[in-house]
């Protein structure tokens, strides 16, 4: 386990995406744009009209994933992770009228239908990384070096 802790002042950065737009492509260009190297990802709600997420399929090493894709009417009930070094890694939980609720790693290609609205909070203080581990070829968050 790894453990980072850190204190200092924190900027929040907030999107109002509109349709048409992509969820993680904005996220990722107000990365850029804001120069985040290290923040998490406190809030997102929404709707979409398209989703693309990911889950894992099998627990034993090397990991393995399923991607798919929703084209329906969502709600966008949450959106959350951490961005290190300027790479984000996000899940998101969906829902599509009052019984159907699907959740992953958010991929490429969600397309907001009405709004979305995202809450980053920007921490330069706490540097951090993912490193892969060789042994089960995953990357680990943990301190930067």
């Amino acid at each position: 386990m790894n453990i980072m802790k850190g204190k200092g002042e924190i900027e929040v950065i907030t999107l109002g995406l509109g349709p048409g737009e992509k969820l993680l492509e904005s996220i990722v260009k107000a990365i850029d744009e804001h120069d985040i190297s290290n923040g998490i990802v406190v809030s997102g709600i929404g709707t979409l009209k398209t989703c693309n997420m990911h889950y894992i399929n099998r627990t034993d090493f090397p990991p393995a994933d399923t991607v798919y894709h929703l084209e329906k009417p969502l709600e966008l009930l949450s959106v959350s992770g951490i961005i290190a070094k300027k790479v984000p890694h996000l899940h998101m939980v969906v829902s599509c009228g009052d019984k159907e609720v699907h959740g992953g790693h958010l991929e490429p290609g969600s397309e907001v239908a009405y709004l979305a609205e995202i809450a980053i909070l920007k921490t330069g203080f706490l540097p951090m990384e993912r490193r892969f581990d060789l042994k089960r070829r995953i990357n680990l968050l943990g301190p930067a070096k």
